[in-house]
């Protein structure tokens, strides 16, 4: 079975694989946002046990209109609050935001492969 994925519309394809090699470069690194959604926060909130509330408060920040997960900065780097240096993964992962489930096939990096590629080491050109 192979791990390369590709997406009509990118001139890249991804590497998946590469993931397990990586130092989850997507979730650490620069200060981000980490956009959820209604749905996203309610089912984020059930999966690790939480009610709805609770969950904004602990684990969300609102930027603008709009709600991002918390980070927590290590030394000179930010984390999403969900990635477990451990297991060197999510610890929300079967449940986690459309954001993260469709990088690196975001439209901002279509005509930015070069970013992206310092970024994820799983890009491969077309």
């Amino acid at each position: 079975m192979s791990n390369i994925i590709k997406k009509e519309g990118y001139n890249y394809s991804f590497d998946a694989s590469a993931c397990s090699a990586c130092s989850a470069r997507c979730c650490t690194g620069e200060s981000g946002y980490i956009y959820v959604s209604t749905q996203e926060i309610e089912k984020i909130a059930n999966f690790i046990g939480l009610d709805t509330e609770e969950f904004m408060q602990k684990y969300l920040y609102k930027n603008g209109y709009k709600y991002s997960i918390k980070e927590r900065k290590i030394g000179e780097s930010y984390e999403c609050a969900f990635y477990d240096r451990v297991s060197n993964g999510c610890t929300i992962y079967e449940a986690r935001p459309t954001q993260c489930i469709t990088f690196p096939f975001w439209d901002y990096f279509k005509d930015r492969v070069d970013e992206l590629k310092l970024e994820c080491p799983g890009i491969i050109d077309a």
